[in-house]
């Protein structure tokens, strides 16, 4: 904290009035359930977004980006998202956001700090807007409920840079707790704890560290209509509205209008929604063969059925099923580059990285690990609430 604060003071002349911080993520399993309100588990990560923000006098907004070491500058009346201003456009649709609900800001300072690696499904974007979010209600004493938070900051990129952009990343951002998961039903909101503090295991994130130019991503899919298409199908037979109030069996008709490769990513989401709550069960009962067994499997039909891996990913997966405690593997996030996320013993993770070395020569990307330990959602940590 004392960074951001030496930083702020050095970039505005001033010391912020309020620090909020906001941890990363992952998907333990429910990877692209959300866009047919499937089912996700997910845990906070001890990588985390500072955001500290102080008043200005007039209606300025200014933006400072420790790690691109770079300075962006609006007004509130002139909020509009311009693709020179990248990552500046984030911040700007939180505070785009928070006027279109009502709520009264004037100028602020801005300064943003991370460790979350962006671009690979860890959720950065997510923490930013919701330290942000929850920095500018303690900062102008906004009357918002969590729902309004948790949706200001989802908005802040479905509205604004119009990202089709679901809700889980931002209430597990927000509602996290230390040593737990969160099972989560995207279709009611409901959501429950689950322990993740085991004596001798752990889940091990591989970054592949794949160059974000040069991870290939297939924008033009739009899941949610994809997913609207075939439910639209389906429900003129059987009454439904979305992938989960179907079987496998009502998929393998055949089905007017609708592509094979839709049919096939629907599969998907059936069998990972049915993951979800297996494993849900499972991690209860601290079953870790067969949490193992869900993750590969999860893996084998992201690369199968979902077709979002890639021949790095493809080759920790595999690896890691070689090493003597790896339990289970699987991508995490989108895919096409990013990270795999292993169940491993602790004694073993040493010799987990070895095999790293050999990723290395093969790929020329020095892949990193580290262990994924759930932590606390979003907080103030400056000043200290008492």
């Amino acid at each position: 904290m004392n960074e951001i604060v030496s930083l702020h003071k050095k970039e505005y002349g001033s010391e912020p009035e309020v620090i909020a911080s906001a941890p990363g993520k992952i998907n333990l399993l429910g990877e692209y359930t959300e866009f047919s309100e499937g089912y996700v588990l997910s845990v906070a990560i001890d990588r985390y977004v500072q955001v500290a923000v102080s008043r200005r006098n007039d209606n300025s907004l200014r933006f400072y980006s420790v790690n691109y070491d770079e300075r962006k500058k609006t007004t509130i009346s002139n909020l509009k998202k311009k693709r020179e201003d990248r990552w500046a456009n984030y911040p700007k649709g939180v505070i785009s956001s928070l006027l279109r609900i009502g709520c009264v800001l004037k100028g602020v300072d801005i300064t943003i700090w991370g460790d979350i690696p962006e671009g690979i499904g860890l959720a950065s974007s997510s923490a930013m807007a919701i330290a942000l979010t929850v920095a500018l209600k303690k900062l102008f004493e906004l009357e918002l409920t969590d729902v309004q938070v948790i949706e200001a900051a989802r908005q802040s990129e479905s509205v604004f840079l119009g990202q089709k952009t679901g809700i889980s990343s931002f209430l597990l951002t927000y509602y996290a707790r230390e040593g737990q998961a969160m099972f989560l039903d995207t279709r009611s909101l409901e959501y429950e704890y689950i322990p993740l503090e085991f004596r001798d295991h752990c889940f091990l994130i591989t970054d592949t560290r794949i160059p974000p130019s040069l991870i290939e991503i297939d924008d033009e899919i739009d899941y949610y209509e994809d997913f609207r298409t075939i439910v639209d199908a389906l429900s003129s037979k059987k009454s439904g509205s979305s992938l989960r109030d179907f079987t496998k069996k009502d998929l393998s008709l055949s089905i007017e209008g609708v592509s094979e490769d839709t049919r096939r990513r629907s599969m998907h989401i059936l069998d990972e929604n049915q993951r979800v709550l297996d494993m849900k069960g499972f991690l209860e009962q601290e079953d870790m063969v067969m949490c193992g067994r869900l993750l590969s499997r999860s893996h084998d039909s992201l690369r199968n059925q979902f077709d979002v891996s890639c021949p790095e990913l493809d080759w920790l997966v595999k690896r890691a099923l070689e090493t003597q405690g790896v339990l289970g593997s699987r991508l995490t996030g989108k895919g096409y580059g990013g990270c795999t996320v292993t169940l491993i013993e602790k004694d073993k993770i040493g010799t987990y990285e070895e095999h790293l070395e050999e990723y290395e020569r093969i790929f020329g990307f020095k892949a990193e690990d580290f262990i994924c330990k759930p932590s606390s959602g979003v907080k103030i940590i400056y000043p200290e609430e008492r």
